[in-house]
């Protein structure tokens, strides 16, 4: 039998290789985007995979959207990797940043409580809630610190997993992802800012590298 997967977060970095590595196991994928209409999905077409999923129109934001799309598609994955992904981004705005995450974590998961079939959930959690560790390593058993809006709501993220996996017996984790490239990364985050200044200032184009 063919497996279905739900990738919430399909255009960003993350979701496009995951859809690339979902496709090549015969998973039939489906990805959502607030306006797949207008989603020009430029990652995905990337990867040359543009064609061979399905994109759907959500506002993971709402709760009766999400359960709609759920139900529907009735997937045996969902992922969820969706959320503003900048931590600097979250301190100018953490109403969105909060919503985007939290609220959007909650609804996955409420969701996927009220579905008659077993759903296996991913949420995409984040280093960042270790805070600073100083010179320390970072393990699955370092107490989390966040010292970020975006890492706070990351935390919740990953307590709500926890505690709709142990209260509902949904297969939900959370995986703690840490830096990680691509050529797909946008050049707003960090690592692709020092590449993009450091070829421009040896071009001869730029004296400074602004973080």
């Amino acid at each position: 039998m063919v497996r279905r997967s739900l990738i919430f977060g399909i255009s960003g970095q993350d979701g496009a290789y995951l859809a690339k590595y979902l496709l090549e196991k015969g998973y039939e994928v489906y990805g959502t985007s607030r306006n797949a209409d207008a989603n020009q999905f430029l990652n995905l077409k990337a990867l040359g995979i543009l064609d061979r999923f399905t994109p759907l129109s959500v506002d993971v934001t709402d709760h009766v959207s999400v359960f709609k799309c759920i139900s529907e598609v009735q997937p045996d994955e969902i992922y969820n990797l969706s959320g503003q992904s900048s931590v600097g981004l979250s301190f100018e705005n953490p109403v969105e940043t909060y919503e985007s995450i939290i609220t959007v974590t909650l609804n996955i998961l409420e969701s996927v409580r009220l579905q008659e079939k077993e759903i296996r959930v991913f949420n995409a959690c984040s280093s960042e809630c270790f805070g600073d560790t100083g010179s320390s390593l970072a393990y699955e058993s370092t107490p989390f610190q966040p010292k970020s809006p975006y890492a706070i709501a990351k935390a919740a993220a990953f307590w709500m997993t926890k505690s709709y996996r142990e209260a509902h017996q949904i297969p939900a984790c959370s995986g703690i992802l840490f830096n990680h490239e691509s050529p797909l990364r946008p050049d707003r985050f960090v690592t692709q800012k020092i590449i993009r200044a450091s070829v421009e200032i040896s071009q001869g184009n730029n004296q400074n590298l602004t973080l």
